[in-house]
């Protein structure tokens, strides 16, 4: 364990910021809400859309919103909120790759609120007959924004797990 001051604040090193950039580019990848219906059908909800699996159909986010925008319930507006979320903390760990600047705070920030944001999603969809979404985007999310604060607070209390 070090006190010295400069070395607490040395820059993480390229490859710690790449992977942390690939852990928040995955994210993006992964289904932030897994919806199973009584019929057997499912309904993967990401943050660039909607696939359906059994019909081969997507729906993007921006035709979801611009074409599909009548009647649509509070729950599901907080979607592209969660998506500005990530968009911030992928930015932000973008940042860190491209130019060595990146709060991580910020990082971990966006990604915390994107989670909240999916569950609130879940659980609206939850409420509706036959049925149930799960949050896994929630989890996935926090678990990352878990372990980039747990590093970030590491380097700052001179832990640093390296």
């Amino acid at each position: 364990m070090t006190t010295d001051p400069a070395a607490r604040s040395a820059p993480r090193s390229p490859a710690r910021r790449r992977f942390q950039l690939l852990l928040v580019f995955v994210l993006g990848l992964v289904p932030w809400s897994v919806q199973t219906f009584t019929t057997g059908s499912l309904t993967l909800l990401f943050p660039w859309g909607l696939v359906g699996p059994s019909t081969g159909s997507v729906t993007t986010i921006t035709d979801f919103f611009l074409r599909f925008t009548m009647g649509l319930p509070d729950y599901i507006l907080v979607w592209p909120v969660g998506v500005v979320c990530y968009a911030v903390a992928l930015g932000s760990a973008l940042s860190g790759v491209l130019f060595g600047r990146e709060d991580v705070r910020l990082t971990a920030a966006g990604l915390a609120l994107a989670g909240v944001t999916q569950l609130e999603v879940a659980r609206g969809f939850s409420v509706q007959p036959g049925r149930t979404a799960w949050p896994v985007g929630t989890v996935l999310l926090w678990a990352v924004a878990g372990f980039i604060w747990f590093i970030y607070w590491s380097r700052a209390n001179g832990r640093d797990p390296r």
